[in-house]
C-alpha cells in the first residue's frame, strides 16, 4: 500500500510531560514573536493532519463533517469551555419575552470568500436552507418542530423566529453543522462543486480534494471573523492545513512518531500511554450527546419483548469488555441515551444492568426461553438469535470490534446467539438496513452539546411523522411528553429533572443499553502549538496553530 505521507526528514521527538486535556483546555494567546512554553514562532508551514474517516461532502450532517467544515465556515455564536454560548459572527444577541424570537446583531464588514456579504440576509437564506432543503441533515433536526422562520431586519441584524420557547436553541447551533455558506454559491453553482469546495467567511479556503487521500486548506488572508473563543486575533499563522485520511491507526500512530504527520486524530488506546509520554499536547474529549450504545428493535423480533431487553443488557459484561478492548482509555457507558458529558446527564440511570448472568437467565427463563443442549436458547421452536448490525471502519474501529467479539461470546453462554454483521457507511445510511425486518441491534452514536438530542434520536417513529433517527423504533408517549415538556421549559432546572426522567424512562424500558462513550484522541508533535478542540463537538482548530523552532 502506498504511504498517504511524502517522505521528508524525520522531525526530532523531543519527550515531554504527560498532557491529558479533557474538553480540550485552553491555550495561551501568543504575542508577535513568543511562542507557547517557550522558543520562536514560524512563519507559516503546513500542518499535516491525520485524520481516519473521509466525508462524502465538505460539510453536511455528520460529524466527520462537522470536524472538517470548521475550518472553511463559521457560526454565528460558539461555545466557551464553561458550557457558556458566546459570540462569533454574532456580536451580541436578544431573546424577546416570549422566548420566541432571537435577534442577532451580526459584525460589520464580513465577507465570503467569494467577495460576497455574509450579512443578515445571508444567515436568515442559510437558516431557511437548513430547514426546508437538504443542506443539512442534522441542523434540520436540531431546530424542529421549533423552527418558524428567519428575518433580515437590516444588513446587520437578523431574527429568527421559533413556533415555542426553546432554550437549548442557542447551544444546538454552536456546533458546526450551522455554519454559515455563501447563498450565492449555494444558488449559483452545482451541488457537486459547493459539496467539493464550500464557500465561508472562515480562516481557511478548500484548495483541492484529492478523493480517497486528502484535503488541502490554504490560508484566508482576509480572515476578520474569528470568534471571541480564539487564542489569537487575526487571518491564521500557517499557509496550509494537508488533511490527510488514514483509516489504519498503526500508519496513523507511526505517521506522528517519525514526524510525517503534526497532528494525528484517534490516536489507537494501545498507544495512548506511549502518546502522553511522548508529546506535550495530548487531548482527550468526551463527546456529549448520544453514547455509542445499542438500538435494540422494539417493534419486530426477540427484542419486542421487554424481558428479552433487560436479559440482554444483564448478560455480558459490558463494562469489563470495553476496558480491556480500550485499554482502560476510553470509558465504559451505562446510559444508553446521553453521554456522561452532556448537561443534565442522569448518573443514576447509568448504573442500571449491571452485568449479572444469573438476572439475565431467570428473565429468559420467565420470557419463556428454553434451554437447549447446544446454549442456544428456543422459544416455539425458533433459535434466540439477535442479528446485530454495526458500522465497521466508521462507527466501530478495529477496537471496538474487538469489544463487540468479546461480548458476542458472553452473550453466548446465557443463550443467545448473536450474530455480528459488519455495515460499510453506504449500507447502513443508505437505507438497507432501515427496515425494522432487517435487524434485532444497532450500535450508534449522535453527537450534540444539549440534551435536546433526546429528542432528536427517541421522538416516536410513526407512518405519519418518521423518525430514521430512532432505531429502535421506540414509541413511548409518556417518553415524547417529558421531552417535549422539558425542551420548552424555561426553568432551567425544572428543564434538567425532565431530561433526567426522560433518560430513566429509556433506561427502565431497556429501550436501548449502554456501551461506551464516543471519544476524541489527539496527539500533536512537540513542535506545533496553539492546536486546541472546540467544546461542543470537540472539532479541532487550527487557525490558531503554529510552529515553533
Amino acid at each position: 500500500m502506498t504511504s498517504p505521507f511524502p517522505l521528508r526528514r524525520t522531525r526530532r521527538v523531543v519527550a515531554g510531560f504527560a498532557g491529558l486535556v479533557l474538553l480540550a483546555s485552553g491555550l495561551t494567546a501568543c504575542g508577535a514573536a513568543a511562542a507557547e512554553g517557550g522558543g520562536t514562532r514560524v512563519k507559516g508551514g503546513t500542518i499535516t493532519y491525520a485524520h481516519v474517516q473521509e466525508p462524502p461532502c465538505i460539510f453536511g450532517g455528520w460529524i466527520q463533517q462537522a470536524y472538517i467544515s470548521r475550518q472553511v465556515l463559521d457560526g454565528l455564536v460558539t461555545e466557551d469551555q464553561d458550557g457558556s454560548v458566546k459570540p462569533w459572527l454574532a456580536t451580541s444577541w436578544d431573546v424577546s419575552p416570549d422566548g420566541l424570537t432571537y435577534t442577532f446583531t451580526l459584525k460589520d464588514g464580513v465577507k465570503f470568500t467569494d467577495g460576497t456579504p455574509l450579512d443578515a440576509a445571508a444567515v436568515a437564506y442559510n437558516f431557511d436552507q437548513f430547514e426546508n432543503t437538504d443542506l443539512n441533515g442534522t441542523a434540520k433536526v436540531s431546530m424542529e418542530p421549533y423552527y418558524k422562520s428567519a428575518e433580515a431586519i437590516d444588513p446587520t441584524h437578523v431574527a429568527i423566529h421559533l413556533t415555542q420557547p426553546y432554550p437549548q436553541f442557542l447551544t444546538l447551533i454552536t456546533q458546526g453543522y450551522f455554519g454559515i455558506e455563501s447563498p450565492t454559491a449555494l444558488k449559483t453553482r452545482s451541488k457537486e462543486e459547493n459539496c467539493e469546495k464550500p464557500i465561508g467567511s472562515g480562516a481557511f479556503t478548500v484548495e483541492k480534494w484529492k478523493k480517497g487521500q486528502e484535503v488541502i486548506f490554504k490560508r484566508n488572508p482576509n480572515y476578520t471573523s474569528w470568534p471571541s473563543t480564539a487564542k489569537h486575533e487575526g487571518p491564521a499563522y500557517v499557509d496550509e492545513i494537508k488533511w490527510k485520511f488514514v483509516p489504519d491507526g498503526v500508519s496513523r500512530y507511526a505517521s506522528l512518531t517519525t514526524g510525517q504527520s503534526d497532528v494525528i486524530y484517534e490516536v489507537p488506546t494501545v498507544n495512548w500511554k506511549d502518546a502522553q509520554s511522548r508529546f506535550s499536547n495530548t487531548i482527550r474529549y468526551i463527546t456529549p450527546g448520544k453514547p455509542v450504545s445499542f438500538y435494540l428493535n422494539t417493534k419486530a423480533g426477540v427484542f419486542t419483548d421487554k424481558l428479552v431487553r433487560q436479559a440482554f443488557a444483564y448478560g455480558a459484561d459490558r463494562k469489563g469488555a470495553v476496558e480491556a478492548g480500550f485499554h482502560g482509555v476510553i470509558p465504559y457507558e451505562g446510559n444508553p441515551s446521553v453521554s456522561q458529558s452532556t448537561p443534565d446527564y442522569n448518573e443514576q440511570a447509568a448504573k442500571a444492568y449491571a452485568y449479572d448472568p444469573d438476572k439475565a437467565n431467570q428473565l429468559l427463563d420467565q420470557a419463556g426461553w428454553k434451554k437447549n443442549a447446544d446454549g442456544v436458547r428456543t422459544k416455539g421452536g425458533k433459535p434466540l438469535t439477535v442479528k446485530l448490525v454495526y458500522g465497521a471502519g466508521f462507527i466501530f474501529t478495529s477496537e471496538g470490534a474487538t469489544v463487540l467479539q468479546a461480548l458476542q461470546e458472553q452473550w453466548k453462554k446465557v443463550g443467545f446467539d448473536v450474530k455480528l454483521v459488519p455495515a460499510t457507511m453506504a449500507e447502513l445510511w443508505g437505507g438497507k438496513y432501515a427496515d425494522p425486518s432487517t435487524f434485532d441491534a444497532t450500535p450508534s452514536y449522535w453527537t450534540s452539546p444539549s440534551p435536546a438530542i433526546l429528542w432528536i434520536v427517541w421522538r416516536p417513529n410513526t407512518e405519519k411523522a418518521p423518525n430514521g433517527n430512532n432505531r429502535s423504533f421506540y414509541n413511548n408517549d409518556q417518553l415524547s411528553k417529558v421531552i417535549q415538556a422539558a425542551n420548552t421549559q424555561t426553568d432551567a432546572a425544572k428543564a434538567s429533572t425532565l431530561y433526567q426522567q426522560a433518560q430513566q424512562i429509556i433506561q427502565d424500558d431497556a429501550a436501548g443499553v449502554g456501551l461506551y462513550t464516543q471519544n476524541t484522541l489527539i496527539a500533536v508533535a512537540n513542535d506545533l502549538k496553539g492546536f486546541w478542540v472546540e467544546k461542543s463537538q470537540g472539532e479541532p482548530i487550527f487557525s490558531d496553530a503554529y510552529f515553533v523552532k
